[in-house]
């Protein structure tokens, strides 16, 4: 028993010092916490896409209670709600919330393009692209096997005949889709009317027209008729300053003029 004892009772002791030594050192070097932290924390929606710029909601709530020159307004699904309530609360000018809208830089479905491969692998758009770039003729167009839509925390993207599609009504323009689209199709646009650019192909007209009939060939055609200098062609596709295209008085004329069809006049 003496035995048994003997090596018990000294790691009791050794077991109650380093507890004592545990509660003294967590008053000590305690953090304080901002006591605005959780209630800043409560006003964001939780989406944590990442589209204000930090990592996740906690990120952004961390950021506006250390840094004064954060932004109240970056929150986009939030919107201009939640911006007010941490205006409020944090006794900043309140700025509204510039609502945006995913776009998808690809038409080429079913009817304008073709597979050149049959693909039996994982249901992922990463996994397809692996493979020679993917099924599709065109190498640089939507995958398909909707990534995007798996991500999207508001279900708004689906596969229409190969081609992902936004839900207008349900995109909150968190982004998470663009981050997750390997093609890189993806963009955030401002909401309001717009003339986009349906493809991202940068190969040579005749090799994008094998790929896509309607595919951007680079003749710019468009880039020549806008009054605004919007539209320049780069890399062989179209590429819109859709800032310039605000003030133009002859809206839509470049989309007018596309002989393949690519451009084309959206609102939202």
């Amino acid at each position: 028993m003496e035995p048994i004892l003997t090596a018990v009772i000294p790691v009791v002791i050794i077991g109650i010092i380093c507890a004592v030594v545990l509660v003294v050192a967590s008053r000590i070097m305690a953090v304080k916490e901002d006591e605005r932290l959780p209630k800043i924390r409560d006003c964001l929606p939780g989406a944590n896409c990442g589209a204000c710029g930090f990592p996740g909601c906690d990120g952004y709530a961390k950021a506006l209670c250390e840094k004064p020159d954060t932004a109240v307004n970056l929150c986009v699904p939030g919107g201009g709600k939640t911006a007010k309530e941490l205006s409020g609360l944090l006794g900043r000018e309140f700025a509204e919330v510039e609502s945006r809208i995913a776009v998808i830089h690809c038409n080429g479905d079913c009817s304008k393009t073709q597979d050149k491969v049959e693909y039996h692998g994982m249901n992922s758009c990463k996994g397809a692209k692996l493979l020679y770039g993917g099924k599709g003729a065109c190498s640089y167009g939507c995958l398909g096997l909707g990534d995007c839509a798996k991500v999207c925390p508001e279900h708004a993207i689906c596969i229409i005949n190969g081609v992902a599609r936004i839900n207008k009504d349900n995109c909150i323009g968190c982004g998470i889709c663009a981050k997750t689209c390997p093609n890189k199709l993806i963009t955030l646009e401002k909401r309001g009317r717009k003339v986009i650019v349906t493809c991202s192909n940068k190969d040579k007209g005749a090799a994008v027209k094998k790929a896509c009939t309607n595919g951007c060939i680079g003749c710019k055609r468009c880039e020549r008729v806008c009054p605004m200098g919007a539209v320049k062609v780069v890399d062989n596709v179209a590429v819109i300053d859709h800032r310039k295209c605000e003030d133009c008085a002859d809206f839509g004329i470049c989309a007018k003029s596309c002989t393949s069809g690519c451009l084309i006049i959206v609102d939202d």
